[in-house]
């Protein structure tokens, strides 16, 4: 099979289009022949291994894994011993972060894992970009234990951490306050947000309205910076470890003075948590954003352009014809 692969740790270069062995169907496992599958930020940082700790699950000196990427949509192929669940023909889509293996072909999941049906109404491309922002999204708002009548405020909205947050918690019946530049205004409207503030236009840290949760979905702010928005009691939140990876202790120390807090922690990963962005996908409550397209032999190009930092939503990777 044709597959995005990689021998090093480093810059996009690193990735060259090569034919490989097809993965082996072990029992329990799911054999996927991918249509669609996305460059996003986990992606760029496993492939430079930056934070360095994250050499500790991929290699010390060189991945172990030969193939990257973390989102798919696609089409059961074969299933393996035990499965019942899925069948040859079935519409899937899912996220694979661990084992990876998303950039090619064909690739084999568990089937017990982040792997299910495909909604009706939902194509490819936004099944494939449904899992990755939006489920870093849903784990910290969960974290946050957000709950409806709350205000909220997502500084990063046009990311696809930050875009699915907005949908996600517009579908939770909170007041959302998005932030975003002049340029993506009409995008983020579309949303579905309470309101937008234009951080090009005035300091959104600078907004007299008080929240239960202020959540930077793209990592460039700071709770020093943010702890005035704070109701009593409120939340920061971050996509990012912070200057100094200052969030992890500040998570730690905050609660302690029972004030305004920083929360912290790992994303969860499991079949009820695809399942669930399933049923919102599937109720028009969220949409993934696309930005750009890129055919797989195109990839090098992918992880280029998501590494400007400029990406709107998400980067899909056309595996295979979509009609």
């Amino acid at each position: 099979m044709k597959a995005a692969v990689h021998a090093r740790y480093g810059p996009p270069e690193v990735v060259q289009i090569a034919e490989v062995d097809e993965p082996q169907v072990g029992d329990g496992d799911v054999l996927v022949k991918v249509r669609a599958t996305t460059v996003n930020r986990t992606d760029c940082a496993y492939r430079t291994a930056y934070p360095f700790f994250m050499r500790l699950l991929t290699g010390l000196t060189r991945p172990r894994r030969k193939i990257w990427g973390t989102e798919f949509a696609g089409v059961v192929e074969a299933v393996g011993g035990g499965v019942t669940s899925f069948a040859v023909g079935d519409r899937v889509f899912g996220y694979n972060e661990g084992a990876f293996g998303t950039h090619a072909e064909y690739v084999s999941v568990p089937a017990d894992g982040m792997i299910t049906t495909m909604p009706s109404g939902v194509e490819f491309r936004e099944a494939a970009a449904g899992t990755e922002g939006a489920h870093y999204a849903l784990s910290a708002l969960r974290t946050a234990r957000v709950t409806a009548g709350q205000d909220v405020l997502v500084h990063g909205a046009t990311g696809a951490i930050g875009s699915a947050a907005v949908q996600l918690l517009k579908s939770m019946n909170v007041t959302v306050t998005a932030v975003c530049d002049t340029a993506n205004l009409r995008l983020v409207r579309d949303l579905g947000p309470d309101r937008v503030i234009d951080y090009t236009a005035q300091d959104f840290t600078a907004d007299e309205q008080r929240y239960d949760l202020v959540f930077d979905a793209v990592g460039k702010s700071t709770f020093g910076r943010c702890r005035r928005l704070l109701k009593p009691g409120g939340y920061y939140m971050s996509s990012d470890l912070g200057p100094g990876w200052q969030n992890i202790p500040l998570a730690l120390v905050t609660p302690l003075f029972r004030g305004k807090r920083v929360k912290f922690g790992p994303p969860t990963q499991n079949k009820e948590m695809v399942e669930h962005l399933r049923g919102l996908m599937e109720s028009g409550q969220f949409r993934p954003v696309i930005d750009r397209r890129y055919p797989l032999d195109q990839i090098v190009e992918a992880y280029r352009y998501v590494e400007t930092g400029k990406k709107i939503g998400n980067v899909v990777i056309d595996v295979a014809p979509i009609p």
